[in-house]
């Protein structure tokens, strides 16, 4: 059972604000720990600030610009009639979770998501697979909306297309349910903020919640000796496998000398030359200060270092 709030006449800005009022099929991915781009902290941010953040890029404009054209596609490729919806669903059994659907198939009881891909990622869509976070996009959207069922339709920009029909599946979306239900209201509700994943995604949500910082001020250090002593065999072992790295690939140039390229059966090998301009920052500065100063742009941000005590 759901309830719908129509989103026909939002405004941009109304629309993204009432996202912030669950989660919704895009959050479900990175919720779960499986979206590459997002991360749980950074819903946790989303959701919990009172900005509406500007987002948009063009990999996102060139998305939705293309929604209608992966609808026809999918149309031609299936008989399969599709409508908008232009609402917003939201679940009466788990209010925190929302939807804000594609399309729906008209006589049908299930829904379509619309993608697009770069040729680059066409192997992330091989032999019939789903990226994991769309895939739990699509069983969001069913726990939602009650749907039995969900097409997937992406366009390989100037490669191909593929769609693929993804059926109710009992476990998977109670699990689902389970952990945004965690997620919300062990951490959106309370502001508790979640566990770092390691991303960079992370490090930019710490910038951005600590980035002031109280001079000279300091805290005991407890409780992180153990992470701290492996903090430091990785970074010795990430050092070792670095310079075995660059060996490999010195002794490969090596044996290129003046060729461009070298292939084989299983790889290809380019040492290419690349032509790169730079600023002279410290000449400008010296020979044309006020032209300097003028374009001189200072950003601030926190250095984090470990050095032993």
């Amino acid at each position: 059972m759901y309830i719908r709030k129509s989103t026909v006449g939002l405004s941009e800005k109304q629309w993204l604000q009432l996202r912030k009022t669950g989660i919704g099929g895009s959050d479900a991915g990175a919720v779960c720990g499986l979206n590459p781009y997002a991360s749980p902290m950074a819903v946790f941010q989303d959701k919990t600030s009172e900005a509406i953040a500007d987002q948009d890029n063009e990999a996102m404009r060139q998305g939705r610009d293309l929604e209608e054209y992966v609808a026809r596609r999918f149309t031609e490729a299936t008989g399969l009639k599709v409508r908008r919806s232009n609402c917003m669903y939201r679940s009466v059994e788990h209010p925190w979770m929302i939807a804000d659907v594609d399309r729906l198939i008209v006589g049908e009881d299930a829904g379509l998501e619309c993608k697009t891909a770069s040729a680059y990622s066409a192997d992330k869509w091989k032999d019939g697979e789903i990226p994991a976070h769309y895939l739990i996009q699509c069983y969001h959207y069913m726990a939602v909306t009650g749907k039995r069922s969900w097409y997937i339709a992406v366009a390989i920009l100037g490669k191909e297309f593929k769609y693929a029909r993804i059926e109710w599946e009992d476990e998977i979306i109670q699990n689902l349910i389970k952990i945004e239900d965690e997620f919300w209201n062990g951490h959106i509700v309370p502001r508790i903020m979640p566990d770092p994943d390691g991303s960079k995604i992370c490090d930019e949500v710490l910038e951005h919640y600590f980035h002031a910082v109280r001079k000279g001020s300091e805290i005991p250090l407890v409780g992180f000796d153990d992470q701290l002593r492996r903090r430091e065999e990785l970074k010795h072992l990430i050092d070792q496998m670095e310079r075995e790295k660059a060996q490999i690939d010195q002794r490969i140039k090596l044996y290129m000398k003046d060729s461009e390229s070298a292939a084989n059966e299983h790889y290809r090998v380019t040492w290419t030359p690349v032509s790169t301009a730079r600023l002279d920052a410290k000449l400008l500065k010296a020979e044309e200060p006020e032209i300097y100063l003028e374009y001189l742009k200072t950003t601030s941000t926190r250095r984090f270092s470990v050095s032993a005590a």
